[in-house]
């Protein structure tokens, strides 16, 4: 059970396959299940880790939620697990944890960033309260959706992975506040990918951190804001091509 620690939190982490790593940063409140289909995506060609963010999964619950505090518990993860350079692949709080990072450390070979805005002062934080919610589907998948999996099986996952009220609730903000600062000092190659439909974040603030990146490049997917599950084989597509090409 790999096991990173910083300044006394134990952070859980698991990693699969050979090659390049590429490490998995979830939304505020949600566990590693909801990088599943990414996961088996890269696993193969690179290395897939993903990690539990302090208060969430099987990692520990803490006083400090602070963006940049997660960053460096990524740093601990990273180190623990020594891997000298990863391509960083974030969705919402972990596309913001990504940009972070790359900010104050230097082992960020890319950064993909899923659903995520130029500022957290965008971010609904009531729609993405309500993700755990009964509502959630509402929130999660558009009316098309078919199904990646049983609901009821990802609530038996959920039950297992998420975050418990008090660390979501920091987490969340911890998100709200989250502000980059100036977008032209971040050189790491950076592919964002807006949800065209999510009620969390605005479609136009992940065109804005695209092009405020000097490497950053955008594109639209369809879905709301769980689009990377409801649309995997398309956002798999364009992360492992983009992938390839950094």
């Amino acid at each position: 059970m790999p096991r990173a620690r910083n300044d006394g939190v134990g952070l859980y982490y698991e990693r699969v396959g050979d090659g390049e790593t590429v490490v998995f940063l979830p939304e505020a409140g949600l566990g590693a299940w909801s990088w599943g289909w990414q996961h088996d995506a890269v696993a193969g060609p690179y290395e897939s880790l993903v990690v539990d963010p302090r208060g969430t999964g099987r990692s520990d619950t803490a006083d400090d939620y602070a963006v940049e505090t997660l960053a460096d518990d990524l740093e601990a993860v990273l180190r623990d697990a020594d891997v000298r350079s990863a391509h960083l692949v974030g969705h919402g709080l972990g596309g913001a944890v990504a940009l972070a990072y790359a900010a104050a450390h230097n082992r960020a070979r890319s950064l993909t960033l899923i659903s995520t805005p130029a500022s957290g002062e965008v971010v609904d934080t009531e729609s993405l309260g309500r993700l755990f919610s009964p509502e959630w589907p509402e929130v999660a998948f558009s009316d098309a959706y078919v199904g990646v999996a049983p609901r009821a099986e990802i609530e038996g996952w959920r039950d297992l992975d998420d975050a418990e009220p008090e660390p979501r609730r920091r987490l969340v903000d911890a998100y709200a506040a989250f502000d980059p600062g100036a977008l032209y000092e971040y050189t790491t190659p950076a592919l964002v990918l807006g949800a065209l439909d999510s009620p969390v974040v605005p479609e136009p603030a992940c065109e804005t951190l695209a092009t405020g990146l000097p490497q950053g490049e955008y594109e639209q997917v369809e879905g709301r804001h769980l689009a990377h599950l409801e649309h995997s084989v398309a956002v798999n597509d364009r992360l492992l091509a983009f992938l390839h090409r950094t």
